[in-house]
């Protein structure tokens, strides 16, 4: 997931160079959903609400 990051952020920074606000904007906001969700995972996982290793 963290790939899919960099890959958005990627090209958020190369359309936003190019002049493509829109896919710019859309790359930016699909960056931020994975961070959440990744945030919100870790998260979880440090206060062993889900748990890595039975």
């Amino acid at each position: 997931m963290i790939k899919w990051i960099f890959i958005l952020l990627a090209i958020a920074a190369i359309a936003a160079l190019l002049g493509f606000g829109t896919l710019s904007g859309v790359a930016l906001t699909g960056a931020k959903v994975l961070i959440g969700i990744v945030l919100i995972l870790f998260l979880l996982v440090l206060f062993g609400i889900i748990a890595v290793l039975d």
